[in-house]
This record gives C-alpha cells, structure tokens and sequence, in this order.
C-alpha cells in the first residue's frame, strides 16, 4: 500500500506511548473486535493479506486517529458488507442502539466447533507457507536491491526499502505471496528471505544511527541482483 497506512520509517507523528502494565483490553468491544478475525477467516471471507487489505480502505485521516482494534472492526464490516452477510442500514441501527444504550448485553452465540477453532489459532497461528516447485533464484549471501516501484493494491514490500540495497541473510522456502492474496488472487507462493540493510543505506549517513542494522522479509518478486537496476 502507497498510503499513510505504510508508516514504516515515518516520522513527524510524534512520541510512541508505551503503557506499563498494558491491559490486553483497554474496552470490552476490544475483546469482541478481536473474535472480528477468527470468525470471518473461518467462514472464508478473508485471509490475512485480504485482512490487512480490508484494513487499508480506511480514510487515512480515520486509520490515523482510530485506535488498533477499530481497525480490525473496520475490516471484517468490511468485508462482510462485500459479501452480502452484512446489511449496511443494520450496521448503523445497531450501533446507535449500544451508543444509546452502552451498558446492554452483547449478543451471545455458543460454537463449540468455532471456539476450538480460536483457540488452536490463537496459540500456534495459520501457517503461511505453502509447497511450490519453484527454484529459488537468490542464495544467502547475494546482494540484492528492492524494486523501487509503487504497485497498485495491497503489498508487503514497504517504502522505504524500496530501492535499497542490502545482503540475504536467510532463505525461508516458500510462502502464501501478499501482492496476490491480498489482492484477491490465489496464494501464489513465492520465496521468502530475510535481507540485512545497514542503517545507512536506509537512512542516509547523517540520519542513520551509526553501526546499526535493519532485517526485512522480502518475497522474491521484490528484488533484483544488486547489479541491475532496481526501477520497474
């Protein structure tokens, strides 16, 4: 994503609060804007890169200013708007009956089949690798650059690594590929590697942090040896 939701390397946005003894909820809709993912994915609406997605059709000034759960809410309506289970007028009835009446019952729903679902997602995750007959074109080692482009849709590949150069320090095999799952394509898997910039590269001499570096997982349509070009 071209937009304010790829923050990494931003600045301007001020001080990053960090809570002591952070509560896992701040509210209970957290808890329930947290079961948003579990049951949608379950039933087939999304994936994660179709999750992440969804979360990035926000209004950037909304996505900016919501705190995190809202935006996992924001997706799974969403999508559930997308794919006919959810009625938009219903959306806003409900919403103005608990604005109106914040202390009423949530509606409760008993899934044996689900809950187990939840619980075995929640404590080992979804695996995102997938077999593919693909020979992996780069090796540990090799120097490879980011392809400084802006693809349209959903991506991994953040802005600014794009055009940066750096060193593959591990091979992972591979992986369900974002910029087609995400998109609404099919897992299309492709390798995975962790590539090793140096502060500097990233940031320039008088920025960067001196000796430091920074570890990124790329996908393979992502990089080129670092003797081509990088522009496509």
């Amino acid at each position: 994503m071209n937009g304010v939701h790829d923050l990494g390397g931003t600045d301007g946005l001020g001080p990053v609060p960090v809570e002591s003894d952070e509560p896992v909820w701040h509210s209970e809709w957290e808890r329930a804007a947290f079961g948003m993912f579990s049951m949608p994915f379950r039933a087939g609406w999304f994936g994660v890169d179709q999750f992440r997605f969804g979360i990035e059709q926000m209004h950037p000034a909304i996505y900016l200013l919501s705190p995190y759960y809202e935006h996992w809410a924001h997706t799974a309506e969403h999508f559930g708007v997308e794919r006919g289970a959810l009625d938009p007028d219903e959306i806003e009835k409900r919403t103005q009956y608990y604005l109106e009446n914040p202390d009423a019952p949530l509606p409760q729903r008993s899934d044996p089949d689900l809950m187990a679902f939840v619980e075995a997602a929640v404590k080992h995750g979804a695996p995102a690798s997938r077999e593919s007959d693909k020979v992996a074109q780069f090796a540990v080692g090799d120097r490879v650059t980011v392809i400084d482009s802006s693809p349209h849709g959903h991506t991994r590949r953040a802005r600014y690594i794009r055009g940066r150069t750096g060193v593959i320090e591990l091979a992972h095999g591979t992986f369900i590929y974002p910029d087609s799952a995400g998109n609404g394509g099919g897992d299309a898997p492709e390798h995975v590697y962790t590539v090793k910039f140096t502060n500097e590269e990233l940031w320039g001499p008088e920025a960067a942090e001196p000796n430091g570096v920074v570890y990124f997982d790329v996908w393979e349509p992502y990089i080129v040896p670092a003797t081509q070009g990088a522009a496509a």
